[in-house]
């Protein structure tokens, strides 16, 4: 049981602290209370508002377990450590980017960076099944939020 706590302990730590990063995120971008967003013109595929909280908690806890991961091989791994990191730096930046300072712009230009960003890690860890994985609904999620945010940006310039 030690064993279990101790392998597992790296992975839980990095998803509280991802969940908690996000959420300092999302307060520091008021997305919660944006009547600037209610009134953008969406397209018909836009989620519901209520969708987001829980899908962006589950991909927090999987991105957590990731860097716990990547943590724990981080002597052999520090390239691909300092990407995931960048992109997880993209990733908290959008909802500033885009809910505080109301710039659709500028949250695309970020979330195609994150999107690189996220690729390219996928790619280097591409033999690493376990991690690559884990990254899979996150892209799909990023791979989609891009294309929302594309649209968003186009509809109301």
């Amino acid at each position: 049981m030690k064993h279990c706590i101790k392998e597992c302990s790296s992975e839980l730590v990095f998803s509280i602290f991802c969940v908690a990063l996000g959420m300092f995120s999302g307060y520091l971008g008021h997305a919660e209370d944006s009547s600037w967003y209610m009134g953008l013109n969406k397209p018909i595929f836009n989620p519901p508002s209520w969708m987001f909280a829980p899908v962006w908690t589950i991909l927090y806890i999987l991105i957590g377990i990731t860097f716990g991961r990547l943590w724990k091989q981080r002597s052999r791994n520090r390239f691909v450590l300092h990407l995931f990191t960048l992109q997880f730096v993209f990733n908290l930046c959008w909802s500033v980017f885009f809910f505080r300072y109301q710039s659709p712009g500028l949250a695309l230009f970020d979330i195609c960076m994150l999107w690189v960003c996220l690729v390219i890690f996928m790619i280097l860890i591409r033999d690493q099944a376990g991690m690559l994985l884990l990254c899979l609904p996150y892209l799909l999620w990023v791979s989609f939020a891009l294309v929302l945010n594309a649209t968003l940006y186009t509809m109301n310039i």
